[in-house]
């Protein structure tokens, strides 16, 4: 049942259940006066100037008063059974106290409450209607009297008091009626909205990522969100029943919560809960002041491991940015003074070479300082149409004239004439430089000489390029976290090499990967769009 619903149904109940009390009212009246009539208390009444018709209207009343009492409970005819139970109340009442002019005070009287309580359940314009109609009743009974030539009990001061406090008594009932059920009503809806909102509270907290647990003064687990099951190794949410000892879900959690109940405050580990699962770092809570439930937070520990990388790598981004534009002008000098130099008549043929090697790596320093300035400020790449195959060779060609590689090795293997690809030419020239140096320094065994290939091939539309070396390989655990920034088996890396040739990747649509090579060695795969492909997510 939705909750407006239930507020109408909460809402439609109260008048029925003050026609009920309105009813039972109504019979203990018409009781009361049939006993006075019909017992040895008639002489209560004084003498009756019309005995038969008191009789027969208090036999009548009565069993109108049963009817309304059993039949007069139905709220769709709200108004009509009001209206006109209590025009038979005025009716009654006006005749008795006509036929008994020793109770005619306490029969007006009476006739008050009635009044009230149909204007608390009627409109203004109704209940002062009804309180009108028993002012004519009472106004035409004392004429009635004075037409019979008989001697009226109630002066006329008596009978304005009458007229004024039926009227009076309507509106006041009737604004007091409103104002219950304004707040009535309103009582309902602030019920049903904290209602919703534990709902939705419940929800978030079993939504929530981070695993929340309750845990009463018995270490036993009373609530246990979804996250929290399964952390518990409980894919079932069966720790949330309420019936599971925390001693047995997770025995060393138990053991910390027991030390924080003991004071103990100093920052501990992260934890394990179950097998296959990632460590969590728990925090607790008293959940209020002098209770024995403890809330307990498990916080995903890779989750807080990432927002501290995100706040390095966002710090070492401003750095890198800062160092790069630093680096930029001493390079412009020595590109310069290189410059100057080549122009010297005095300068050799072997100097001039070397020249030209100090010229090219100035630009090809500059070119990384760009790159990683894009890095930091997070711009796009340009991509291009470029030929692989050709771009592949001049590299290597470039990085060999570059660095003394001595008896160490780098030969590109390229099947095809031409391979296609859209990436920034800046952007894969530091790819392949970090990928052919890592492979230097680390794809060789023992003293042997390092054997670097560079294969550029095609797979339906995609470009392929591998950097494949014949080292020992890398072992799956550290394959898991190569890419992740800082992360370095060297004492003098900074862990940032992969980590930004992927980014770079990325930056071009493109996939870097490591392939596990069966026969020995390393393969890192970058697979690039080719001019008309959509590369997979």
């Amino acid at each position: 049942m939705s909750p407006s619903a239930s507020l109408i149904d909460r809402i439609e109940s109260i008048p029925r259940r003050e026609l009920y009390f309105f009813a039972l009212y109504r019979l203990l009246m018409a009781t009361v006066i049939g006993a006075l009539l019909f017992s040895p208390l008639s002489g209560l009444v004084g003498a009756a100037d019309h005995p038969t018709l008191a009789t027969i209207v208090a036999s009548g009343y009565l069993v109108v008063a049963v009817l309304v009492l059993l039949f007069g409970r139905n709220e769709r005819w709200l108004r009509t059974i009001v209206v006109w139970s209590v025009a038979a109340d005025i009716i009654a009442a006006t005749l008795l106290a006509h036929a008994l002019p020793g109770a005619s005070a306490g029969i007006s009287m009476s006739l008050l409450f009635n009044i009230a309580a149909a204007a608390t359940l009627l409109p203004l314009s109704m209940g002062l209607g009804l309180a009108a109609a028993a002012s004519v009743a009472t106004a035409g009974e004392y004429m009635w009297k004075l037409l019979e030539g008989g001697d009226p009990t109630r002066t006329l001061a008596e009978l304005a008091m009458f007229v004024t406090s039926y009227l009076a008594i309507a509106f006041i009932s009737y604004q007091v009626g409103n104002r219950a059920r304004m707040n009535q009503q309103l009582a309902n809806q602030r019920g049903d909205e904290v209602a919703n909102l534990f709902q939705i509270n419940e929800l978030i907290i079993r939504r929530m990522r981070t695993g929340v647990i309750v845990v009463d003064g018995a270490n036993r687990i009373t609530l246990a969100n979804e996250a929290a099951s399964t952390l518990l190794g409980d894919a079932d949410g069966n720790s949330g029943s309420g019936r599971l000892e925390l001693g047995s879900a997770a025995p060393e959690l138990s053991r910390r919560l027991q030390r924080w109940r003991n004071g103990w405050t100093n920052e501990e580990l992260p934890l394990q809960l179950s097998p296959d699962q990632p460590e969590v770092q728990p925090r607790f809570a008293r959940l209020l002041a002098g209770s024995d439930l403890t809330l307990v937070f498990l916080d995903d520990s890779t989750v807080v491991s990432r927002r501290a990388e995100s706040l390095t790598l966002s710090a070492m981004g401003r750095f890198s940015a800062s160092l790069a534009h630093e680096i930029r002008n001493p390079l412009a000098a020595i590109n310069y003074a290189a410059q100057l130099l080549e122009e010297s008549a005095d300068i050799g043929d072997t100097d001039r070479r070397l020249l030209q090697i100090i010229g090219q790596q100035c630009q090809r320093t500059n070119g990384i300082v760009e790159s990683v300035l894009g890095l930091a400020r997070r711009e796009r790449a340009n991509p291009e149409n470029v030929d692989l195959a050709a771009f592949v060779r001049r590299f290597v060609l470039e990085y060999k004239q570059g660095l003394s590689l001595e008896t160490d090795s780098v030969e590109p293997i390229i099947s095809e004439t031409s391979v296609h690809a859209l990436v920034d030419p800046r952007h894969l020239h530091q790819i392949l430089t970090v990928l052919v140096h890592n492979a230097l320094k680390y794809g060789r065994v023992a003293e042997e000489p390092a054997r670097v290939r560079l294969r550029v091939s095609r797979q339906d539309r995609i470009a392929i390029i591998d950097v494949m070396d014949r080292g020992p390989g890398i072992p799956e655990t550290v394959a898991s976290q190569l890419f992740r920034p800082f992360f370095t088996t060297s004492e003098h890396g900074t862990g940032l090499g992969l980590y930004i040739a992927r980014e770079l990747c990325r930056a071009n649509q493109a996939r870097l990967e490591y392939v596990s090579v069966p026969a020995g060695g390393a393969c890192f795969r970058l697979i690039l769009a080719g001019p008309h492909t959509m590369m997979p997510g």
